[in-house]
């Protein structure tokens, strides 16, 4: 799966960013770069820049920050667990995700119905409003 350094293999950071797994298409992943959520040694780059092993890549997505490391150069997708042998994940970054994993689940939920799904009768009752 992955392309040695000794063979010069040069691969694109949007098509890096999709073989390693973190989105789901080509197309999202140049579109992540473009949108500048994507940024290599600290700079913003463009999806057609190749990626070198050592790379730092800071991505963000939705609300989740990595930071991570090139370890093997791929165009191709596989399955996860080849995928995660592309990078390595820094501590700071793995500190920051569970820190974000556990507000989220401490945070209270969010308002909406908490019930089963209104009936009939119900929904008449809540267009007709307070009487």
């Amino acid at each position: 799966m992955a392309v040695a350094a000794e063979e010069g293999g040069a691969v694109r950071l949007d098509k890096w960013l999709w073989a390693a797994r973190f989105l789901k298409t080509r197309a999202l992943a140049a579109e992540a770069v473009k949108g500048g959520r994507v940024h290599v040694g600290g700079e913003r780059v463009k999806p057609s820049r190749d990626v070198k092993l050592g790379d730092v890549i800071d991505l963000t997505t939705g609300s989740v920050k990595r930071t991570v490391v090139v370890r093997e150069l791929s165009g191709k997708r596989g399955p996860a667990k080849d995928a995660v042998r592309l990078y390595e994940e820094t501590e700071e970054s793995l500190a920051r995700r569970e820190e974000h994993r556990l507000q989220r689940r401490l945070a209270p939920e969010p308002p909406g119905r908490t019930g089963p799904r209104p009936t009939k009768r119900d929904r008449r009752r809540y267009e007709r409003g307070p009487h």
